[in-house]
């Protein structure tokens, strides 16, 4: 439950019994081949050197079966794989008769569900995750018991939860202990068109890796020979080979068409048609499964607030139904270090799903759900709600930008504590949570009002919880709310209180009815007024006596979803530019090489990254651009990526540096932004994750991890060693558009851009002077390179001067020919601004905040919030 994107490195390889442990450790270093590359390799048991194999292991994606015959197998003679003769019939009839001897105990079609079941569980032992679902598993529909297994097998719909197995390893004609009893080549034949059904119903193919001749063997058949009277049956003994096989198992993630066609070049990719992925060229029978993409509506909503607020607290009550001890107790299954639980301070981004339906709240409290996928499955035709935490500590407030602006919330919930309006004394003026972080220092620094106010300058929806009812006091409450409604009504929004009613049992699986209406009238006000920023709901609550959780669970379920998002929503204009789909990355991780082999190329490397999809869609075997990353200049430098600075990246204690100390990086580690070639390098996608979901499909606006493949190797090392990845926080992957395609254009990375104003304190940056950048998922540092008025500017970031263009489509004149004045404030300015380390790739329209170095005496969320208007290559 400590993160969205749990992940197991390293499960159990695909490793054949048949390498000495030297070759398989060599094999796994190079990646193995990938499927549809796999040279069967035809030999006798002397050329490998082995008598026997190691027994078969109990857990790992290895099986040993004697045969996989839908029937008895004949009986022998003689085989010199075993000790003993397998049947040793007295004459020639009893060898006859076992062979036409029909199983009573299991039919053809149970036994062939039976190791299709065993099949599916061992094609799960090489997955990274595959957790178990509370929904019983549906076996797929499997050929009847007049099937013929001659016929052409098309794979069906990948099993959910195949996406990124690595595949399965079948020994055919080993018994387990690993002894090699041998099949005769109709048998083998037979027992691999067995496998081949069996795969094709969980929607996979199969590779054969090796045949070997393992011994001979005898055998008496019966023929017929017809003359004019009668027919007389006769016995003839029959010689033959015993042959083992090895077979490879691996999902069909529609990839390998595309290497044997010859797309997997560099050159060729660019001219496919962006987004079409593998899915466009499967037959019918390999059309995105149900699984393809989560229709479940989902929210994002992030918690923010000052440290000692009880966010965390609050997080855990809320996805676990357990309530606080006053201590902390319910926030333990959120921490993910040490220091967190010895200083009771967040540090790290946590997140949670919550599901709901029917007003039945699906989160950990409920017996048949163990994970995220449960709550996927549980969810269906309810909502989703992915709550993300974030830090309050001054020393930690990156994290606070990181939960408003990496993961666009489609809410921000700000918690504020209850008995914080209590003051120590007037003439301090700080807070209590100001007071416990900075001491001495805190004279005059309200986290809470900081905290607030960034948040209303994000123009995000908004609601407040006021948590720690228990311990407040009705004045220190009254000194809370008159805070928050002032600043709210300042902002020019309307709060809507709503109390629980404190009378009220707290119940941990259901929504009361009560509660439920409650929220509906608010719901249908924000709905009547269009906006969903006009009204801002207020709830108060108490993590130790549950006292409004149920009334929080309801508002978490009918919070009102924005639309669907597009590529135009910043800017209406075209931009022949503007790529076909756009994921920003939060956060990547590492990739094992074997795993890339399931997409062909031993050197293909691989990772994973995380983060949410801005606009578009992305589905496993499209093929997308990664970028920007740093030019070859820099990189021949000799920097690795630990001493590489990367933007804002200085540490927790100075997470937010002074000017002076900007300047002293900025002159050390500065590069000049130029046009450079290999910004963007080209990948693949090969599997999807949405919320720990395996889908084949990422819709717009959803969050989840994405694993890619290269088409090359990225920063190798000098001396041939393992490659580097460089895929950091801040870049974008991206299906370039038609448009794009057609004329040669690639994304445009940017050195420096333009961001509108509206606050009048604008003016106080001083040209030269170093800030701290955030747009979307990139948080980098700048140089102000200039500052410029105007004379007023809309609240969506649209200058009104007759010396700029009218980019958003919005300074619409009236009938009359006048600007309505109303949607127009007085004061702002534009800041060009110069970024001091990596080419960054930003929206046009997107929002901006400017934070100025921290200070001790300061909460450190002092900034401007504005739209990027100008972008500069």
């Amino acid at each position: 439950m400590a993160s969205v994107f749990t992940y197991d490195p390293d499960p159990p390889r695909v490793s054949s019994p048949w390498l000495a442990p030297e070759d398989s450790q060599s094999m796994t270093q190079r990646s193995s081949p990938a499927p549809g590359q796999i040279q069967t390799q035809n030999g006798l048991l002397s050329d490998y050197g082995v008598t026997k194999l190691q027994a078969e292991p109990q857990s790992g994606p290895t099986e040993y079966k004697l045969h996989l015959l839908l029937r008895p197998r004949r009986a022998f003679k003689f085989m010199s794989t075993t000790p003993k003769p397998g049947c040793s019939p007295s004459s020639s009839a009893k060898a006859l008769a076992a062979t036409q001897v029909v199983s009573t105990q299991q039919t053809r079609q149970q036994r062939l569900k039976h190791l299709t079941t065993q099949l599916l569980w061992r094609l799960q032992q090489s997955s990274p995750y595959h957790a178990s679902s509370s929904k019983e598993l549906t076996i797929p529909k499997l050929p009847d018991d007049t099937a013929d297994l001659d016929a052409p097998i098309t794979p069906g719909l990948l099993i959910p939860g195949l996406e990124e197995s690595r595949g399965a390893l079948y020994e055919i004609g080993v018994s387990d202990d690993g002894t090699l009893v041998g099949l005769t080549k109709d048998e083998i034949d037979e027992s691999i068109k067995t496998l081949r059904v069996m795969a094709a119903s969980l929607g996979c193919l199969v590779e054969i890796v090796r045949t070997v001749i393992v011994g001979d063997c005898e055998w008496v058949e019966s023929t017929e020979l017809i003359d004019d009277a009668s027919t007389t049956p006769l016995f003839v003994t029959r010689r033959g080979r015993l042959w083992v096989a090895e077979a490879l198992v691996t999902p069909n993630l529609g990839l390998k068409d595309d290497y044997e066609a010859g797309t997997g070049s560099k050159g060729q990719a660019s001219k496919r048609e962006p987004g079409s992925g593998a899915t466009s060229e499967m037959s019918e029978s390999m059309a995105i499964p149900s699984r393809g993409s989560s229709k479940t509506p989902q929210l994002r909503v992030t918690l923010t607030g000052p440290t000692t607020s009880g966010k965390s607290s609050l997080l855990g009550t809320l996805s676990t139904g357990t309530l606080d001890n006053g201590r902390g107790k319910s926030r333990l299954s959120l921490l993910k270090h040490r220091h967190e639980m010895a200083s009771g301070v967040t540090s790290s981004i946590a997140q949670e799903l919550i599901g709901y339906k029917d007003n039945a709240i699906l989160n950990f409290s409920q017996g048949n759900i163990e994970s995220w996928v449960d709550i996927h499955d549980c969810s269906e035709g309810g909502r989703l709600v992915f709550l993300t935490d974030s830090g309050g500590h001054p020393r930690y407030r990156r994290t606070v930008l990181r939960g408003l602006l990496n993961w666009a919330p489609h809410w921000s919930i700000l918690c504020i504590a209850a008995d914080d309006g209590e003051q120590a004394l007037s003439a301090t003026g700080a807070t209590s949570s100001a007071r416990d972080v900075l001491g001495s220092a805190a004279a005059g620094v309200d986290l809470v009002k900081a905290h607030l106010t960034l948040a209303l300058q994000l123009e995000v929806p908004m609601a407040i919880v006021i948590t720690k009812m228990d311990l407040a006091t009705n004045t220190s409450v009254g000194a809370t709310l008159s805070k928050v409604l002032t600043a709210i009504k300042k902002a020019g929004r309307i709060p809507k209180i709503v109390q629980p009613n404190k009378m009220e049992q707290y119940q941990h699986d259901r929504i009361q009815a009560q509660d439920h209406d409650k929220i509906q009238d608010l719901v249908n006000n924000i709905a009547e007024s269009e906006s969903l920023t006009k009204y801002v709901p207020i709830v108060t609550t108490s993590a130790v006596k549950g006292t409004g959780i149920g009334l929080l669970h309801a508002l978490l379920e009918r919070l009102p979803l924005p639309p669907e998002p597009t590529a135009h929503d910043f800017v209406k204009a075209l931009n022949p530019e503007q790529p076909k789909s756009l994921f920003h990355i939060d956060d990547t991780f590492n990739l094992p090489a074997s795993y890339t082999s399931l997409v062909g190329g031993g050197e293909r490397q691989g990772v994973v990254v995380s983060g949410h999809l801005r606009f578009g869609s992305l589905s496993v075997g499209d093929r997308i651009v990664v970028g920007p990353f740093q030019s070859d200049d820099e990189d021949s430098r000799g920097l690795a990526p630990d001493d590489r600075p990367s933007p804002g990246s200085f540490g927790l204690s100075i997470s937010h540096p002074a000017s002076a100390q900007l300047a002293r990086i900025a002159m050390k580690n500065a590069i000049s932004a130029s046009t450079v070639v290999g910004e963007w390098h080209e990948a693949q996608v090969v599997s999807i994750r949405n919320l720990r979901l395996p889908v084949r499909t990422l819709g717009p606006g959803q969050a989840g991890s994405i694993g890619l493949a290269f088409e090359r190797l990225l920063g190798g090392d000098a001396d041939g060693g393992e490659p580097r990845i460089r895929v950091r926080r801040g870049m974008v992957l991206a299906v370039p558009s038609k448009h794009m395609l057609d004329t040669g254009l690639s994304l445009q990375a940017a050195s420096g851009f333009t961001a509108a104003f509206d606050d009048a304190a604008i003016d106080s940056l001083a040209v030269g002077s170093f800030v701290n950048v955030y747009v979307a998922s990139v948080r980098a540092a700048a140089r102000v390179a200039g500052v410029s008025r105007h004379r007023g500017i809309s609240r969506f970031g649209e200058v009104v001067n007759e010396d700029f263009d009218d980019i958003f489509g919005l300074n619409n004149d009236t009938e009359d020919g006048s600007t309505p004045s109303s949607s127009t404030v007085s004061g702002g300015g534009e800041v060009f601004l110069e970024l001091l380390h990596n080419r960054e790739w930003v929206e046009l329209g997107s929002r901006v905040i400017l934070l100025e170095g921290g200070s001790q005496d300061r909460s450190g969320l002092e900034g401007f919030a504005g739209r990027i208007v100008e972008i500069v290559d």
